[in-house]
């Protein structure tokens, strides 16, 4: 069975549009291959990751990690942090590492690995070249209005009719 499949697209060309503002990591170059800390079975370490420039009317803030590349229809969630305060715009590195030292009222819901932290790219072996979608999500209220037994899905649904603004990098890994 070969795991040659067409390349799926932007996974946020499908949501409706919406402004963009600033995204950069130390850790995580666009369009360029993760680090090994950032790779599950190398360090499994979220990435530092800073931003700016956020819509007006910015009350907190859902950060992401999304591979559409994944060998099922519904792409595969590694990251999925809820309501950070506003007045957070840096995450550092292991930021992602569980709810113990996260800013505010934030937490994380579980991932496609079932744990609530994030969880590092791990395509199969001899697959395509997946992308990894980190989004910061800029949001209208101070709380998305979900708790942490929900979906990143869910999460995302929410996002479709409360986020102001979409901040993106994507990373690369194959197996």
């Amino acid at each position: 069975m070969s795991l040659d499949r067409p390349v799926k697209p932007d996974p946020y060309s499908l949501m409706p549009a919406l402004p963009s503002f600033t995204l950069t990591s130390d850790d995580v170059s666009d369009g360029q291959p993760l680090k090994q800390d950032q790779l599950h079975d190398g360090g499994n370490t979220s990435p530092q990751l800073r931003w700016s420039d956020a819509p007006e009317g910015t009350k907190s803030y859902v950060i992401t990690c999304f591979d559409p590349d994944a060998p099922t229809p519904s792409g595969f969630w590694h990251w999925c942090l809820v309501d950070v305060p506003a007045d957070v715009t840096e995450l550092p590195a292991g930021a992602g590492a569980g709810d113990a030292d996260l800013p505010g009222k934030a937490f994380h819901v579980a991932t496609d690995f079932g744990t609530k932290e994030f969880g590092g790219a791990a395509p199969p072996a001899g697959d395509q070249v997946h992308r990894y979608y980190f989004v910061v999500h800029a949001v209208g209220e101070e709380s998305l209005g979900v708790d942490d037994s929900v979906t990143p899905t869910v999460v995302s649904f929410n996002l479709a009719f409360k986020a102001l603004g979409r901040a993106v990098v994507v990373g690369t890994h194959q197996a």
